[in-house]
């Protein structure tokens, strides 16, 4: 069984580290005081002193790694969580040290002399030590899984799409060595076959399986029409001893990336979490927003006095053309551009997005629409809190009420600012093109952003969406 594997692969961690980190303390000890270049003359503690701090520093690193879970299972575990876990615990070990180090210089005077230089040289060796010993490990372990060792045998009960999803992702990852071995369901016919996993009976047959002990985990996968078995279903598994885990089948109710929180000991489930809808993340969105557009409208105020001078020269009409926008929390604004095209009249104008060689742009224009000169004026905007500096481009109003209505999801956007530049623009996404695959793009950045995040857009933007095939 496989918990029997992980069970001595967990001891045979655990002894690892402890070899790694003693090994590194040691290491950082000769290198700071047993080669023959070291300063003889710097009080060097008693080497007995400095190995007898093993004692505190290898049991104390491994309750570390254990509450900064890197004893858990690697087969789904992301390689970045594992090496900022493994960061994190360095730290907070190494803060420790110079605690204790302090109170004890209480006791011992003598311990003021502790080398705080070699204590950072452990701290890096033993961080850099730590990544490189998980790293073959994984690398070792997916080898392991993918000829056949090591696997972990599933049965999916019930037959949904959430099944197949979740055969899909063990297929498109065999380093996570899973293996399916078969699904139960009362509605699709046995012997059913789902990119080779098989339908191979009801879910009655479950009582008769799950005594045999050949499995590792049962995943219940139940199709929302089949929910009211759900109990019943647990509740037999939970008694057969096998670890079991439920994965809804909710995808077409809760598409984005839901998040739980407990009130009260009641389990509520959050559709979608928008990291903007945190108080301090939105102030400093917001004070990023405002010394960016300020520190904007003063670099380019040169560019913008010689595109209004052009403007004014080439062409009849206002220089700055203003439209109105549906922003955050479906609140209408005038968005302010550059005038790139000869006045119209208002049916006119509202006739439709511009295409390639459309006549009613100006030849000024079409420079400053290729190089997205014309959407300067948006610095305003941001300044004044309509827009921020990142975000999902604004529609007008028609297209809102069109789009909201044909695709799912559009109107997530409208729960942050829309932005100058934005997740879609960078990705080609700008223009006339694909309206679902600009939304994707969009709530991915709603979901998953960051400050981080924001500023590899706008410094993507100046390599891909200032100048874009698709600005026309």
């Amino acid at each position: 069984m496989i918990k029997d594997n992980q069970r001595y692969l967990n001891r045979l961690h655990v002894v690892v580290d402890a070899v790694v980190t003693a090994a590194s303390y040691l290491l950082a000890w000769w290198l700071m005081f047993g080669s023959r270049f070291a300063d003889k003359e710097i009080g060097v503690l008693d080497m007995g002193i400095y190995f007898s701090a093993l004692y505190f520093v290898v049991p104390g690193y491994l309750i570390l790694y254990y509450w900064n879970k890197l004893y858990t299972p690697k087969r789904v575990q992301r390689p970045e969580n594992e090496i900022l876990n493994i960061i994190r615990a360095n730290l907070i070990g190494i803060v420790l040290f110079l605690a204790g180090l302090y109170l004890a210089n209480s006791i011992d005077r003598e311990l003021q002399h502790f080398s705080r230089g070699m204590l950072a040289l452990f701290a890096i060796i033993n961080t850099i030590s730590g990544i490189l010993v998980r790293a073959l490990i994984r690398r070792i372990l997916h080898l392991m899984r993918k000829r056949g060792y090591n696997l972990k045998h599933i049965l999916l009960v019930g037959y949904s799409r959430a099944a197949e999803a979740y055969i899909d992702r063990i297929i498109a990852n065999p380093q996570w060595g899973y293996m399916v071995r078969g699904i139960l369901d009362d509605n699709v016919p046995r012997g059913a076959v789902y990119k080779g996993v098989k339908v191979l009976g009801s879910i009655d047959n479950l009582p008769f399986i799950l005594p045999e002990n050949k499995l590792d985990e049962i995943a219940v996968t139940l199709a929302l029409q089949d929910y009211d078995r759900l109990e019943e279903i647990v509740n037999l598994c939970e008694k057969s001893g096998v670890h079991t885990k439920f994965i809804p089948d909710y995808n077409s109710l809760i598409p984005g990336k839901p998040y739980t929180e407990d009130l009260g000991g009641l389990p509520v489930i959050n559709i979608r979490y928008v990291p903007l809808s945190n108080t301090l993340n939105a102030v400093a969105k917001r004070a990023v927003d405002i010394v960016g557009s300020l520190c904007g409208l003063i670099v380019t105020s040169p560019l913008l006095l010689i595109v209004a001078i052009l403007i004014r020269a080439t062409s009849k009409g206002p220089i700055i053309f203003s439209q109105e926008r549906i922003g955050q929390h479906n609140h209408a604004f005038k968005m302010y551009k550059f005038r790139t095209m000869y006045v119209q009249d208002t049916t006119e104008e509202k006739k439709g997005w511009t295409t390639k060689n459309d006549p009613r742009v100006t030849k000024v224009g079409r420079i400053l629409r290729k190089t997205s000169i014309d959407e300067l004026p948006q610095l305003f905007n941001i300044l004044i809190g309509d827009m921020s500096l990142v975000g999902p481009r604004p529609e007008r109003p028609q297209y809102v009420e069109k789009f909201k209505e044909e695709i799912p999801r559009y109107m997530i956007k409208h729960q942050v600012r829309p932005g100058l530049t934005g997740w879609a623009q960078i990705n080609g996404y700008r223009g006339d093109t694909s309206i679902r695959k600009r939304i994707e793009y969009d709530i991915y950045y709603i979901e998953n952003w960051s400050m981080s995040f924001d500023f590899k857009i706008m410094f993507l933007t100046i390599f891909r969406g200032f100048i874009n095939e698709n600005a026309y």
